[in-house]
């Protein structure tokens, strides 16, 4: 099932690699980010994974919904960070920190920016995503643009007033330029999504 809603469109990408190694701290690490550079309403941020020889663990990216707002948070993010040795930045060209950061960070920044991978954290209408909601609501509202429900096959799509068990964490994914979000059968004939918070939603105090 696809809504017509659409992401804003992405300028340019901001790819950070802070050391985290699990999803959960690079989710925190979103919404830090998000907090002390002052993101805008419209970012979309992402988490990705790193598996080479050098780093296992992930990285984090976000989308800013223009250039201008994306200079700005660059500029915040090299005053307040501290470039130590697990810490660094790339947005297109630029580098900041720990080359070696910068560049485990790119690829994250890449596909975020080509939106063929990443899971994104942040992204327009994730604060509505809390207890239960109506398919269809989330679809209008939110960036979500995609559902697809596993062991449903693709040609059925689920019932739009199906409701939808939140559990405060939805993570929806790029793939192939749509932001999808996948869903498994619950209790009652309802839906949650695939990710199970672990062990509880991440950053309540964000909210």
């Amino acid at each position: 099932m696809t809504a017509a809603h659409h992401v804003t469109g992405v300028h340019s990408v901001i790819g950070v690699d802070a050391g985290t190694a699990s999803l959960r701290e690079a989710d925190h690490l979103v919404h830090r980010l998000a907090d002390a550079l002052a993101l805008p309403d419209g970012t979309t941020a992402c988490t990705h994974l790193i598996r080479t020889a050098e780093r296992r663990g992930t990285t984090v990216s976000f989308a800013l919904p223009d250039a201008g707002a994306t200079a700005a948070a660059w500029q915040r993010l090299t005053e307040l960070a501290r470039p130590e040795a697990d810490f660094g930045a790339v947005l297109g060209g630029l580098t900041y920190g720990s080359a070696a950061s910068a560049g485990t960070a790119a690829p994250g920044a890449a596909e975020h920016a080509r939106r063929s991978g990443g899971r994104a954290v942040l992204y327009p209408g994730a604060d509505r995503l809390t207890g239960t909601v109506v398919l269809a609501e989330l679809l209008a509202t939110t960036a979500v643009e995609r559902v697809v429900v596993l062991g449903a096959p693709d040609a059925e799509g689920p019932d739009p007033g199906t409701p939808v068990l939140t559990r405060d964490h939805v993570r929806p994914e790029w793939r192939e330029g749509v932001l999808t979000l996948v869903l498994v059968p619950a209790a009652g004939g309802t839906l949650a999504p695939f990710e199970v918070p672990n062990p509880t939603p991440c950053c309540a105090d964000h909210d």
